[in-house]
C-alpha cells in the first residue's frame, strides 16, 4: 500500500466529531468530487475506507440513495477505483441545496456558512485531502498536493490553507491534465497539515524519515571527506616516496641534514602517514606545519638533483 493510501486509511479511521465536524468533512469531500452539480454528483478514489466513510456520511446527513462501486483499473491489475454516486437527479439537487449552493452560480465555490465554525476546518480539510489529495511518500519527495477539477475551487482551496495559522503553509497552483493543482512542498509544512488533518501517524513517518535522511547525509559527507583527505594524502606520499627514492639513488639519505634525513627514513617506513602522524613520530615531534615545511625541502634537493 502507497504512504498516500496510508494516510488516508489513517484518516478513515479518525474519531468521530460533531455533527458540525461531521458535515463539514462531508462537505469537503462533496465539494471536491470529480462531479457536484444540482443535476449529478460522482466521486471516485481509489481508496476504499475513503469511499465507504464518504458514501456512509453523505447517506445518512442528507437522506439520499447512495451507490458505491468499483472497477479493476486498466493500469494495473492490483488497484481498484471506487466510485461513489447519487443515481436519482432529486437527490442530488436536494444535496446541493442541502449545503446550501444556487443552481444560479454559475461555477462552484466555497460556501463557508458550512465551515463557519473555527473547530470544522480541519475536517473539511481532511474531507477535500480524502477525496482528491495525494502524498508522495517521504522515501523519494517532499510533496502534497488536491488535484481540484475547477478553477474557483482551487483558488478558495489557496485562499483557505493560507488563512490557516496553524499551517504557516502558501500553497501554489499548476494546470496538469485539464485539472488545478494545488500543492505544498516542504517537509515541515506537510506534517503540520497532516497533522493538522489528523494524521499524526503519517506526520511522525515524514518526520522520522527526514532525521535518517539527514543522518544518512552526514554520515555520506563525512566518509566523502574522509576519502578525498586519504586520496590526498596518498598522492602527495607517492610524490614524497619518489623524491626520497631519487636521493637515495643519486648520493644516498646521509646526504641529508640530519632533520630531513630522519623524516625521509619515517616517510620510507610509513607512506600511510598523514603529516600529522609524521611530526608526531619524530623524535622531537613537529607540527603539522614543520613536517610540511621539511619535506618540501626534500622535495626541492630531488628536483635539483633530477635536472642534473
Amino acid at each position: 500500500m502507497s504512504f498516500s493510501k496510508d494516510t488516508k486509511k489513517e484518516l478513515c479511521d479518525c474519531d468521530t466529531g460533531t455533527a458540525e465536524e461531521m458535515t463539514a468533512l462531508c462537505y469537503g469531500m462533496t465539494l471536491y468530487s470529480r462531479v457536484f452539480s444540482f443535476s449529478s454528483l460522482t466521486a471516485s478514489t481509489e481508496s476504499k475506507p475513503c469511499a465507504v466513510l464518504y458514501a456512509n456520511l453523505l447517506s445518512s446527513l442528507t437522506g439520499t440513495i447512495v451507490e458505491l462501486s468499483s472497477a479493476l483499473t486498466h493500469r494495473s491489475g492490483e488497484n481498484n477505483i471506487y466510485t461513489v454516486s447519487v443515481p436519482d437527479k432529486n437527490d442530488c439537487e436536494k444535496i446541493f441545496d442541502h449545503f446550501g449552493h444556487s443552481k444560479k452560480r454559475v461555477s462552484l465555490q466555497i460556501n463557508r456558512a458550512n465551515i463557519d465554525n473555527e473547530g470544522c476546518l480541519p475536517f473539511f480539510l481532511r474531507g477535500v485531502f480524502l477525496i482528491c489529495g495525494n502524498v508522495s511518500s517521504p522515501e523519494k519527495d517532499y510533496h502534497l498536493e488536491f488535484v481540484v477539477p475547477h478553477k474557483n475551487l482551487a483558488s478558495d482551496l489557496v485562499r483557505i490553507i493560507t488563512e490557516i495559522e496553524e499551517l504557516d503553509a502558501q500553497p501554489k497552483t499548476v494546470m496538469r491534465k485539464g485539472s488545478y493543482i494545488v500543492y505544498i512542498k516542504g517537509s515541515d509544512c506537510i506534517t503540520d497539515i497532516l497533522t493538522y488533518m489528523g494524521a499524526q501517524m503519517s506526520s511522525l513517518d515524514i518526520i522520522q524519515n527526514k532525521m535518517l535522511k539527514d543522518v544518512r547525509n552526514k554520515v555520506n559527507r563525512r566518509i566523502n571527506s574522509e576519502t578525498a583527505n586519504i586520496n590526498k594524502t596518498a598522492t602527495a606520499s607517492a610524490k614524497q616516496l619518489y623524491a626520497i627514492r631519487l636521493i637515495m639513488e643519486k648520493q644516498g639519505l646521509g646526504s641529508l641534514p640530519d632533520e630531513l634525513r630522519e623524516l625521509a627514513q619515517l616517510r620510507l617506513d610509513n607512506p600511510e602517514y598523514n603529516l600529522r602522524e609524521l611530526g608526531a613520530a619524530l623524535s622531537k615531534p613537529i607540527s603539522r606545519s614543520g613536517v610540511n615545511h621539511r619535506l618540501v625541502r626534500i622535495m626541492k634537493i630531488a628536483g635539483e638533483l633530477s635536472e642534473k
